[in-house]
Parts: C-alpha cells; structure tokens; sequence
C-alpha cells in the first residue's frame, strides 16, 4: 500500500487537489520551464509538505495529514488492483529466480536543464541482457527500462523457454 501511495502519480494527484502549483515558489528558469506543473516536482513538493510536518510535529499529526491526504484512496481501492512499479517487478522477477538484481545507468540527457530528457540502461548481467528507457526524469527512465525488460523476461519465460528456472 505504501509503495502505491508514495509513487511519482499518486502524490502528483494529491499535491494538484491541494493546489500546490499555485503556492510553489520556483527558479525563473523552472517557472518558465512549466515546473509548477511537472510531477516530480509536485510530488517532492508534497513529499516535502509530510516530512516538514514530522519534524516540525512528530508522528501523530504526520499520520493524520497523511490519512487526511489519502484517507479516501485507502479506504475505497481494493489492494489487490495496486500495481507494483516496474523496478520492484523486476527484482522480485529476478529474486525469485535466484538472479542478481539489476543495475541502472544514465546512457544520456538531453535537453535543457528545466526540460531534460533521460536516457537510462537497465542490464541484468547474469542474463546477458540490457534495455533502455526514456523519461523527464532519472527515475522515469529507469522505470520504462525495468518494464521493458520485465515485458521481455516474461514474454521469454514459458515452459520451453530458455530463463525457465
């Protein structure tokens, strides 16, 4: 449950319900960028907002504004339909085949600082294998990676298959 909470999509909803993009005070250059608008940001933004309310009043009021946040998404979403992301897919994928995980590496970035794009290469040594992927951010593309090369490892796990374990 934590790890659908606190993914990139699920903060971004809430911090655009709370009206974040209209209290952020940002670089000129990311303003004009759209940076009030970029998910990462406005889930760091509301990441900020719990960890500032930990410290500033413990546990139990971060726990209140965390359960006044997603009180709803909690209690209405059936767990079962929770996803895991792509990169704990893939490590559990890989686990549970007695397999290392995987490493990331940036293989490039382009575009200008406000608006990069990142190129990120996930390889699983053991298997020989690599896949990139594409994202606005590092963690984007390394997620696009690990589902690229998780749809690959499963398309390729069948009985006949050769990383049947």
């Amino acid at each position: 449950m934590r790890a659908h909470l606190v993914r990139e999509d699920s903060l971004h909803r809430v911090a655009l319900a709370l009206g974040l993009p209209d209290v952020l005070r940002l670089s000129e250059g990311e303003s004009r960028g759209g940076g009030a608008q970029r998910p990462s940001i406005l889930a760091d933004a509301l990441e900020a907002i719990i960890g500032a309310t930990f410290l500033d009043g413990g546990f139990e009021p971060a726990q209140a504004l965390v359960r006044r946040l997603f009180g709803e998404v909690i209690n209405t979403t059936d767990i079962e339909s929770w996803t895991k992301d792509a990169k704990t897919e893939l490590q559990e994928w890989l686990q549970a085949r007695r397999l290392p995980v995987p490493s990331y590496r940036i293989v490039a970035t382009r575009g200008q600082a406000h608006a990069q794009t990142f190129e990120v290469e996930c390889a699983v040594p053991a298997l020989a294998l690599t896949h990139t992927g594409e994202g606005r951010s590092r963690r984007a593309a390394e997620q696009e990676a690990a589902r690229r090369m998780l749809d690959m490892l499963k398309a390729s796990d069948r009985p006949d298959g050769p990383l049947q374990s």
